[in-house]
């Protein structure tokens, strides 16, 4: 039903009974529920999706680089090797590699200890928006 303005209506019979109108409240309700569960389904693997791809890409990209950090290490040690002896050169490569990979590890476990854990934020903020309009219908 709408009214003169175009504003949808409740179906509700204007002479309703309470019974029936604590009826419908419950209908409505449970609808309201089984949506919100529904968004936040669909919310949260919307994300898992793109979690998933970026992950495959970044993992891709890991594996080359990693195959060019093994050339530009090999190159390193063979330039050191001209000036030490071979081993030397290597031990050297490997020491300062540690260091950095002790490094990136500390700025890493900074990172994710700050990260926030994924929250269906636009289901959230729509839960709030309908507890506050129940809330508001209700003083009425």
């Amino acid at each position: 039903m709408a009214d003169p303005n175009g504003n949808a209506q409740p179906a509700v019979a204007p002479e309703a009974s309470a019974g029936e109108l604590v009826k419908q409240l419950s209908e409505q309700v449970s609808r309201l529920i089984r949506d919100e569960l529904k968004l936040a389904g669909y919310e949260m693997t919307s994300k898992a999706k793109r979690i998933g791809r970026g992950a495959g890409m970044f993992g891709g990209s890991g594996l080359v680089a990693l195959y060019g950090i093994g050339c530009l290490l090999a190159a390193a040690i063979a330039g050191l090797a001209s000036v030490l002896p071979a081993w030397a050169a290597a031990l050297i490569v490997g020491g300062v590699l540690l260091v950095i990979a002790g490094l990136a590890a500390l700025v890493g476990k900074s990172q994710v200890s700050k990260a926030v854990p994924p929250v269906p934020e636009q289901t959230v903020q729509s839960v709030k928006s309908d507890v506050e309009e129940i809330k508001e219908r209700a003083r009425r």
